[in-house]
């Protein structure tokens, strides 16, 4: 433990004596100024307490070791057991480091009292600012700039869209979804659903080892070998996509196993995580963005394999998103909402949301988010 000590300084002998003591940390109240009385209506932040515990001299100045703890103006006396009661406020305490402190001190007070006048000169400046822009521009015309900002926002992470298409197909391109030489590199892996029967699609539903809605349209895949190999590979890429959004940080070379092709895995690491620094090294994230952009795409790619038309809420409980996240994703990529029963033993069969790609294209609005913004205004 801490050992105290107070020194007194004899002024004439210039020699100084040292005495033990213990510190004690209180909260007094004190009324009034000078008064001694302890009945008080003021609180102080704290005080200190340093019992002498041995007869000895008080000095004009009391000090240990380098810190000023008390200006004393009554004189040098005798006493034993003393207690010498040292009660600042804040105020009074920044005065007696401007007169006794360290240069350490010093300088961690001037640059709190510049903190303190920058702060209220930034508020006072950022409050007539925005009177200002409130006043030449209203709170409507305000509410609308930041919807359209949000849609822009959302929009960075959307699968290139072409307005002017003349056919859903050619909204959000296949090709922007999938290279070619990345379908080419599905073709291996997505065997497996080329070649799965009723029994095994059972099984898997079993065991969930798929999300819900690769393993429904697996029920469906077409008979003809091209189109059945089509479809296969656009699910083992969704589902791969989907898998990749429940990670955090990436910290394998091969995240999603030695199945998945090199070049499906160079493609996720690169489009769907951002670099973040951490303890000292780089690493890949998903982050709330990223996963954003990465159910963008799997909307895009379910709108291909299921004719342009998906039930949003069997991929917001594959994706683990909220509602309205979801449903702010697909506004954001110009899908048209309905309501419809979804499929039956999901989620007690809750009202699902269906979501439709069809031209023309419907206009962005703004999000549930602003709406709500609003009503508060």
């Amino acid at each position: 433990l801490p050992r105290y000590f107070v020194g007194v300084l004899d002024k004439d002998s210039g020699q100084m004596e040292v005495y033990n003591a213990e510190i004690f940390n209180m909260q007094p109240l004190l009324s009034g100024q000078g008064t001694g009385s302890l009945k008080s209506k003021t609180a102080f932040s704290s005080a200190e307490t340093l019992l002498v515990t041995e007869r000895r001299s008080i000095a004009q100045r009391v000090w240990s070791f380098g810190s000023l703890l008390l200006t004393c103006a009554a004189g040098p006396e005798y006493c034993c057991n003393l207690c010498v009661l040292i009660c600042f406020s804040l105020a009074q305490m920044d005065l007696c480091i401007e007169a006794f402190g360290t240069s350490k001190q010093k300088r961690a007070l001037n640059s709190r009292r510049m903190n303190a006048v920058g702060n209220d000169i930034l508020n006072t400046a950022v409050t007539k600012a925005a009177a200002n822009i409130i006043g030449a521009k209203g709170v409507t015309a305000l509410i609308q700039d930041v919807a359209q900002d949000d849609v822009q926002n959302i929009s960075i992470f959307l699968p290139p869209c072409n307005e002017d298409a003349d056919k859903p197909e050619n909204v959000y391109k296949f090709e922007d979804i999938l290279s070619p030489a990345e379908y080419e590199a599905l073709r291996v892996p997505a065997e497996v659903f080329v070649n799965i029967t009723p029994e095994e699609i059972t099984k898997k539903t079993e065991e969930k080892s798929h999300c819900s809605f690769v393993l429904e349209e697996l029920k469906f895949l077409p008979p003809a070998e091209k189109s059945r190999d089509h479809k296969a590979r656009c699910l083992w890429f969704l589902d791969t996509l989907i898998k990749f959004s429940y990670l955090k940080v990436i910290k394998k070379k091969h995240p999603l196993g030695p199945e998945c092709p090199h070049i499906i895995s160079r493609k996720l690491m690169k489009n769907f995580t951002s670099l973040t620094y951490n303890n000292g090294s780089v690493q890949n994230l998903i982050s709330a963005s990223m996963k954003a952009k990465i159910t963008a795409y799997v909307i895009a790619l379910a709108l291909h394999i299921n004719n342009f038309q998906i039930d949003l809420t069997v991929l917001q409980n594959d994706m683990k998103l909220q509602e309205s996240r979801m449903m702010d994703i697909a506004k954001a990529m110009r899908l048209k909402i309905s309501k419809a029963k979804g499929l039956l033993g999901l989620e007690n069969d809750q009202n699902h949301k269906l979501g439709t790609l069809s031209l023309p294209l419907p206009v962005p609005k703004a999000s549930g988010n602003q709406r709500k913004r609003r009503k508060m205004d």
